[in-house]
């Protein structure tokens, strides 16, 4: 792959472009975005549809659910460990080359999935459809930030995210299509063309030099990708299977010790060598620094709410499985609908009155869910899913505008991975936090923590118990979005506005 990349990064001429009066074009940009935007809605409708099909694999190969949860969280853990290395490569030898080969390994290993004939192939597949994937998580929004000009980063960061949002939304759909029409291996099977028409827009629209960076005499840091990769496995492995194995269990203790040894080594050795695969210097910058450590803790409550309002309204309020869906849709189009418009006046009125605004916004709403009781009402639900969508949508573009503008272009890909990562790593704490505080609720009131049950569940206090831990998980994203707020207007207050905000939005420029 790395041959095959330095030589598309050394041709002086592309004959596969499809012009160059096309580069030149103002609207080459949304050119480009198309050809990102749809490979992000691949994965996004793949790990939707996936997660449908799961009971009928499990079915199909005779298998049980702690079993059959590695075909989405294999690949999960592949993607968070190989962001950051495969941001990095795109720094050093091109961004298309890196993201071209992602999109052929993730189509590639869809038709292997499809194709697999135990569950243990099938998790093999998921692993090297991970590797693709983090390739174009790991480049896709370095591409977009590059050719945006810096005062229409949000327009195109909030563009980025309504793709999120409709692939979030229609990957189950989907899925429950594919499945009952085909069967399972169709979920994987749709990728196939999907991956071939984004490879195909990919080899004509991009054209390299303008995602590549003078980086020569730099190499790539193969200890400080391996130490990363491990802390971060370490990490994930601890947090997704703490609550199962026991937090005193010896594995987990022996982890706990593991991760923050590996991870000072890591920072140790990131520290000092010659080309870092994540330069530290950019944490000096207080808006980059705490631009993360808010989006991290942006991500904690909204994922929890995905993971659990599903179990809450089929077993607690007794709604149907097609009408979840329906229930969870407002929320979802309003995401659609306040990523790009959030970009754009973040472009026009700079991003410091959004970021702090929006967490303080999404706390109320999750807050609101830990109000929540075994006989609310389902307009309670939908209308505090609705004000945290909101408040998610007006912090994230800004948010990622601010971090992008903080570091230099040339550092773009492994920012673009450092997002992505967050993101997948708090979505994982997240689920492991809500699972865990559930889980502990329900066995202090005397009842097994098998979420399972709580659908058919006919005792009153079982119903009870899962409402009480649900109720506290609630209250403790919104406590961690209140941190992230924090850690967003001391952001906001910083005097370091060199990088951190174009010119034209401090001017309140209009946005086009």
């Amino acid at each position: 792959m790395v041959a095959y990349a330095k030589l598309c990064s050394c041709q002086t001429q592309e004959p596969l472009l499809l012009s160059n009066s096309l580069v030149r074009s103002p609207n080459y940009k949304w050119w480009v975005f198309s050809a990102v935007a749809l490979g992000t809605f691949a994965s996004v409708i793949n790990h939707g549809s996936v997660n449908v099909a799961l009971p009928t694999i499990a079915e199909h190969f005779g298998t049980d659910l702690p079993t059959v949860q590695w075909v989405v969280v294999a690949e999960m853990l592949t993607i968070s460990a190989l962001l950051l290395p495969m941001g990095r490569l795109s720094d050093l030898i091109g961004r298309k080359p890196v993201y071209v080969t992602g999109l052929a390994l993730f189509g590639g290993a869809a038709a292997f999935a499809g194709f697999s004939d135990s569950i243990t192939l099938l998790v093999v597949a998921k692993m090297i459809q991970g590797c693709g994937a983090a390739m174009t998580q790991g480049t896709g929004m370095a591409m977009i930030t590059s050719v945006f000009p810096e005062h229409e980063r949000g327009k195109g960061i909030g563009s980025s995210m309504s793709v999120v949002g409709v692939g979030a939304m229609i990957g189950p759909v989907i899925g429950g299509i594919l499945v009952g029409a085909l069967g399972w291996r169709w979920v994987f099977f749709i990728n196939v063309p999907i991956g071939i028409i984004a490879i195909a827009m990919a080899l004509l629209i991009m054209d390299s030099k303008r995602f590549s960076q003078d980086t020569q005499g730099a190499h790539f840091d193969w200890l400080g990708a391996a130490l990363s990769t491990a802390a971060l496995v370490t990490f994930l492995m601890l947090v997704t299977n703490g609550h199962r194995a026991g937090w005193t269990s010896a594995p987990i203790l022996l982890g706990s010790l593991a991760f923050p040894a590996i991870l000072a080594t890591f920072v140790w050795w990131e520290l000092r060598a010659p080309a870092p695969m994540l330069d530290l210097r950019l944490f000096k910058n207080k808006v980059f620094a705490l631009g993360v450590l808010a989006g991290f803790m942006s991500y904690l409550g909204p994922n929890s709410v995905r993971f659990m309002m599903p179990f809450y309204l089929q077993g607690v309020l007794g709604m149907r499985p097609s009408m979840v869906g329906l229930a969870i849709l407002p929320a979802a189009v309003t995401m659609i609908v306040m990523g790009p418009l959030a970009g754009r006046l973040s472009d026009r009125f700079g991003w410091r009155k959004f970021t702090v605004s929006g967490l303080l916004l999404a706390a109320t709403g999750v807050f609101a869910l830990s109000r929540l009781t075994v006989d609310s009402s389902l307009v309670h639900v939908i209308g505090a899913m609705v004000v945290q969508s909101v408040g998610s949508a007006m912090f994230s573009s800004p948010n990622s505008t601010a971090i992008f503008n903080a570091a230099p272009a040339s550092r773009h890909g492994i920012v673009s991975a450092l997002l992505s990562l967050i993101r997948n790593a708090a979505n994982v704490t997240g689920v492991a936090v809500a699972t865990t505080i559930i889980a502990a609720t329900m066995i202090s009131m005397g009842y097994a923590p098998d979420l399972g049950d709580i659908k058919a569940a006919d005792s009153a206090g079982l119903l009870s118990a899962f409402v009480s831990g649900f109720r506290l998980t609630y209250m403790t994203m919104a406590g961690l979005l209140l941190v992230g707020a924090v850690a967003a207007l001391v952001t906001a207050r910083t005097s370091e506005p060199a990088e951190s905000e174009p010119a034209s939005a401090r001017e309140a420029s209009p946005a086009d």
